[in-house]
């Protein structure tokens, strides 16, 4: 099969597609051919170890697994002799951030797994991005307690995450701000957000409003700059470390603070979460946006894209192609 490899860390040069062995399952497990993958931040966290400490998952001197990919779609195509909820013909989608592997023509499945069906009204192009910006959003939503009427603020609502959180925030009845490049407002309004600020246009803190939840999707700000405009016992969090990794130690600082804080909450996906996803999306709730699509033979293009910082929602590969 094909399948785009790195054996060390670096840049997105160090990707390559290869022929490899199509991997032979087990018992418990079943093998997908992969539709629909996503290259997206934690594929190339993982592929530059930039934050060091990836490495004690991927590998410390090279990288353990030589396939990323941790977002998919596929359809079953063989089944261990124990596998019991799944069947050959299946589609599927999930995310998986362990093992990663859907950069390339098939991968290795478990039942415990963070996957489910692809519900019946969606294709697997829009199947594959369910999970990965989606399950990130989710973590910091549930971690910030957010509850329905509050107010809250996605600073960076047109990637993969961002975009995910303000529909999710406003699924859950919460009053959305969002903060995005001023040519993108009618587009992040039509997710939800009830109000929409330009970045360009001056500081996105010039508000009278105030916020229960600030979430940074982009990792772009700061707990000082937003300090003033989160309510009395508001909370921040980003998706990112912060400059000299503030956001972490200022975590661990505000730890039992009753007023304004950080939180830095490590994030977990579960199966429960990803079937919860897919409901929302057959229903129509949620609607991951989707940018560019590259073959697998352009993996690298894909990745240089990505880590422009300018993508709108997600980027899809097509291992097939």
């Amino acid at each position: 099969m094909k399948a785009a490899i790195y054996q060390s860390y670096g840049p997105p040069e160090v990707v390559h597609v290869e022929e490899i062995e199509t991997p032979k399952i087990k018992p418990h497990e079943f093998l997908v051919k992969v539709h629909v993958a996503t290259v997206n931040r934690t594929d190339c966290g993982f592929r530059s170890a930039e934050y060091v400490v990836s490495r004690l998952f991927s590998g410390l001197l090279k990288p353990r697994i030589p396939v990323l990919g941790n977002e998919f779609s596929g359809e079953i195509v063989e089944t261990g002799a124990l596998v019991r909820a799944y069947r050959v013909g299946d589609r599927v989608f999930g995310y998986n951030d362990t093992s990663f592997g859907a950069h390339a023509e098939y991968l290795v499945a478990r039942e415990t797994d963070a996957l489910d069906l692809v519900p019946d009204n969606l294709s697997y192009m829009e199947a594959a991005p369910l999970t990965e910006g989606a399950h990130y959003a989710l973590c910091n939503i549930r971690a910030a307690g957010v509850k329905p009427g509050q107010t809250v603020m996605v600073y960076g609502a047109t990637g993969a995450i961002g975009s995910a959180a303000v529909q999710l925030l406003r699924h859950l009845n919460t009053q959305v701000t969002a903060v995005c490049h001023p040519d993108r407002i009618s587009l992040v309004r039509s997710l939800g957000a009830e109000e929409v600020r330009d970045y360009l246009s001056g500081n996105f803190t010039d508000t009278e409003k105030r916020y229960d939840f600030i979430f940074d999707a982009v990792g772009k700000s700061s707990f000082g700059e937003c300090r003033k405009i989160l309510k009395p016992t508001g909370r921040y969090i980003s998706t990112e470390p912060g400059k000299n990794g503030e956001n972490i130690f200022l975590a661990i600082a505000h730890k039992f603070s009753s007023g304004k804080r950080v939180l830095f909450p490590i994030p977990q996906v579960k199966k429960e979460d990803i079937a919860w996803l897919g409901e929302l999306a057959g229903k129509g709730i949620f609607k991951p946006l989707v940018d560019r699509t590259y073959p697998l033979s352009e993996i690298v293009e894909a990745y240089r894209y990505v880590e422009t910082g300018q993508k709108t929602g997600n980027v899809l590969l097509l291992p097939g192609k």
